[in-house]
């Protein structure tokens, strides 16, 4: 799914104009990457966590050249799934999936 394709599910849902579902959409984004930029942990019960986490400096290698390159300490971004968002992928998942078929004797067993 794409930015584009939530914001046409959001005005579909919501019955909402397309610019406006685009609003909606956008300042959530928004809202949670700011947080993110303030250090805040951004907590949605039922889907998960986002937080930053920090990386520590260290010595990488060019992969053209093969240079060894200073890589500097850096925040990123971390998502930590809900229990409830993992129960759920796994049971649509399971739900939808096809049964796996059972391995065929070989001939004379």
């Amino acid at each position: 799914m794409t930015k584009a394709d939530l914001i046409d599910e959001v005005s579909r849902v919501v019955e909402l104009t397309r610019k406006d579902s685009e609003v909606i959409v956008e300042t959530i984004f928004g809202s949670i990457v700011r947080s993110l930029h303030t250090g805040d942990k951004i907590e949605i019960r039922g889907f998960g966590s986002f937080r930053t986490r920090q990386r520590k400096p260290r010595i990488g290698r060019n992969p053209k050249t093969g240079d060894r390159v200073e890589v500097p300490a850096k925040k990123i971004p971390f998502f930590k799934p809900s229990k409830e968002l993992k129960d759920l992928v796994n049971t649509e998942q399971a739900a939808g999936a096809p049964a796996a078929a059972a391995p065929t004797p070989a001939p004379g067993q």
